[in-house]
């Protein structure tokens, strides 16, 4: 059993400041629109060319640093970045959002790489820091960010991912988890963890702004991983039940029918369910978790934490309900994990408001959307210098979360130069 109660003591999600309509992006592709149900997807994320993981970090962790006192704030002694979208081969962009942020100097900076799994990663790597009590009262700080950048059609290059399948799916975003022995939001279970992975070549990024793969492959390695990383759960937990331990599941979610497709597998696996049994568990325990996906895509690193946010704000929690969590990484590494969630931490989800901030955001025409992606190509991964305008997107920056936040200014010499909007 736990003797220090450890785990999250509060989340955030940012989901940017502009949106395009999937639906409407459909018909401006030419793509067969038979798949857009599949996807469970109304909205994604855009990163405006001001926008990069640093911002969507800084802009995420914000308000729960700003909630700190300055004794509870100084008692953040590590800062871990979990990201695929990295800004540099050698200098963690932990160092941009601890100073961003106003941290104190006394604290480890580092960045973690998984693809998807990066943020579980970080997670866990924080979890046991403070857990291990050697320097205690610690808190330590995860944030996982990402961001796709798609090229406009025509040059979309020679990579071998089918471009024209990811793009309705692929946005960005961040998570920010605040680590510490006052677990408000989610307690998690101690030990109780099954972790698996291999080598596969699904998903990867071969190239700092592009994709490769095999969507197929991806999704068996997905299901593959869900099933193994639950046995490997059971193994720890042997008395645990797919249907009956969990109230609610959060997964890493791609999109949302990939998530359904794993819990149909696992239903018929574990709990022998029939068909309108699976639906129904689907609508109880998964469904919740899938609200702020339906608005951003996927968030990468950020998913399977925007998923238990989702799910506890949405869930029922007058009474304290054990969720299920699976991350899963392209490559691949994964990880089901649990823990426990309260009316409390569903509160404090609440105020924050994410998915209000999520609605409220500008939903870009395809025109606009197009010109963004080849504005873009400015700030790409190695721009040495460039000059930024936010308020060419003032519109946008308007309609986003409502309060200031980071913007990326200029890049000189490499270095990347932010400021605070008003």
């Amino acid at each position: 059993m736990d003797t220090v109660p450890v785990g999250i003591e509060a989340l955030n999600i940012f989901g940017g400041s502009a949106c395009v309509d999937v639906a409407e992006l459909f018909e401006h592709r030419r793509l067969d629109s038979a798949k857009l149900s599949e996807l469970m997807v109304h909205q994604k994320t855009v990163a405006l060319p001001f926008e990069d993981p640093v911002t969507f970090g800084v802009n995420a962790a914000k308000p729960l640093v700003d909630a700190l006192g300055e004794a509870e704030r100084d008692r953040i002694e590590m800062l871990v970045t979990c990201t695929e979208s990295g800004l540099d081969f050698g200098k963690s962009i932990s160092t941009y959002l601890h100073h961003h942020l106003g941290l104190n100097r006394n604290c480890r900076l580092f960045e973690v790489k998984g693809a998807c799994y990066a943020g579980t990663a970080g997670l866990q790597t924080a979890v046991d820091f403070v857990r291990s009590r050697t320097s205690p009262g610690a808190k330590a700080l995860v944030i996982a960010t990402d961001v796709a950048r798609h090229p406009v059609p025509e040059d979309a290059g020679a990579l071998t991912m089918d471009w024209a399948f990811m793009e309705p799916t692929s946005g960005a975003g961040a998570a920010a988890v605040l680590v510490g022995d006052d677990p408000r939001v989610l307690h998690l279970d101690a030990g109780a963890y099954g972790a698996y992975g291999y080598e596969v070549m699904d998903t990867c990024r071969p190239t700092p702004d592009g994709e490769a793969g095999d969507p197929d492959l991806g999704l068996l390695s997905y299901l593959d991983c869900c099933e193994q990383t639950f046995l490997a759960y059971r193994g720890r937990v042997p008395q645990a039940h797919y249907r009956d331990t969990f109230d609610y599941l959060s997964f890493h979610t791609p999109f949302g029918g990939m998530v359904k497709s794993a819990h149909r597998t696992m239903m018929r696996k574990f709990a022998k369910a029939a068909r309108a049994d699976i639906e129904a568990d689907f609508e109880a325990r998964v469904r919740p978790g899938l609200r702020y996906a339906r608005y951003t895509g996927n968030m990468m690193g950020a998913g399977v934490f925007a998923s238990l946010a989702a799910t506890i704000e949405h869930g029922g929690f007058d009474e304290p309900r054990r969720i299920g969590c699976f991350s899963y990484g392209s490559g691949c590494c994964a990880e089901f994990y649990s823990g426990v969630a309260t009316s409390q931490g569903r509160d404090a989800l609440r105020e924050l408001g994410v998915e209000r901030a999520l609605r409220r955001r500008s939903v870009l025409p395809m025109d606009a959307y197009d010109q963004v992606l080849r504005d873009s190509a400015a700030v790409a991964f190695g721009t040495r210098n460039v000059q930024l305008d936010p308020q060419r997107y003032a519109e946008e920056l308007g309609a986003g979360q409502g309060t200031p936040g980071l913007v990326l200014e200029r890049v000189s010499e490499f270095h990347r130069e932010y400021g605070w909007t008003a």
